[in-house]
Parts: structure tokens; sequence; C-alpha cells
């Protein structure tokens, strides 16, 4: 039995959308919201979403929107 390690983009991805589901934030908010919910650990997911060309103006449903976390 193999487990599949879950990408940690994908985990932020789950969580984002999980605070849209509940409207704690909306998906035209920008990302740079999610720092305030983030607190210590911010500086990580702003680090890795820049990585992955992300602005913190985009809106959260681009976030969202990928399929794919592939580092290549």
């Amino acid at each position: 039995m193999t487990q599949q390690v879950i990408h940690p983009m994908v985990k932020l991805q789950r969580n984002v959308q999980s605070l849209v589901n509940s409207q704690i934030i909306k998906p035209t908010d920008s990302i740079w919201k999610i720092a305030l919910l983030y607190g210590d650990e911010w500086q990580h997911w702003k680090r890795e979403l820049v990585d992955f060309g992300f602005t913190m103006q985009d809106p959260v449903k681009e976030l969202l929107a990928v399929e794919g976390w592939d580092e290549e």
C-alpha cells in the first residue's frame, strides 16, 4: 500500500477553500487577507505563493483554481 504525499500547497489550498466555504473570506478577496489568519506562518506561505508566481493582490479564486502544484 503506497501512501500519497500531499503537496504542502494542496494543504494550504484546502484550508483557504474551507475559509471561503465558511464565508470568512470571499473568492474575490486578495490573497494578502489570508495573512491575517496565518500569523507567524505567513512568511513561509507568502514565499511559497510568490515562488509559484502569485502576488498578494491576486484574488483568492486564482489560488483555488490551481489543479496541480508541480515544481519543475
